[in-house]
């Protein structure tokens, strides 16, 4: 696949074999997105580390932001896969959501 660019915005795409290749293509040059993946602390509770993902992509260019965001969160109530850990996480219009459940010691 080979995107023209010009002045910031994509001019042509072409070589690919769908219509999803060209917005995909288009997208990744003008605004790169990801998932975010990573763990978090747990206090507490049966897993030392709790996996969370963002529930929506956000801009690539926020990954080590949002990395060093996420070193400070620190997990001490139960939680169950889907909750979530962070809302508006970076003010981004996303959630960082645990996805796996932890639970308390005691329980």
């Amino acid at each position: 696949m080979t995107v023209e660019m010009g002045e910031g915005t994509v001019v042509r795409v072409t070589g690919n074999r769908c219509g999803k290749g060209e917005s995909y293509a288009q997208e990744e040059c003008v605004n790169p997105v990801r998932t975010l993946t990573s763990s978090v602390v747990a206090e507490g509770l049966s897993l030392r580390i709790v996996p969370v993902k963002t529930d929506k992509p956000i801009p690539k260019v926020r990954i080590f932001d949002a990395m060093n965001a996420i070193r400070g969160v620190k997990l001490s109530v139960p939680v169950d896969c889907g909750d979530i850990v962070v809302a508006n996480f970076l003010d981004l219009g996303v959630n960082l959501i645990a996805t796996r459940a932890a639970t308390c010691l005691s329980e």
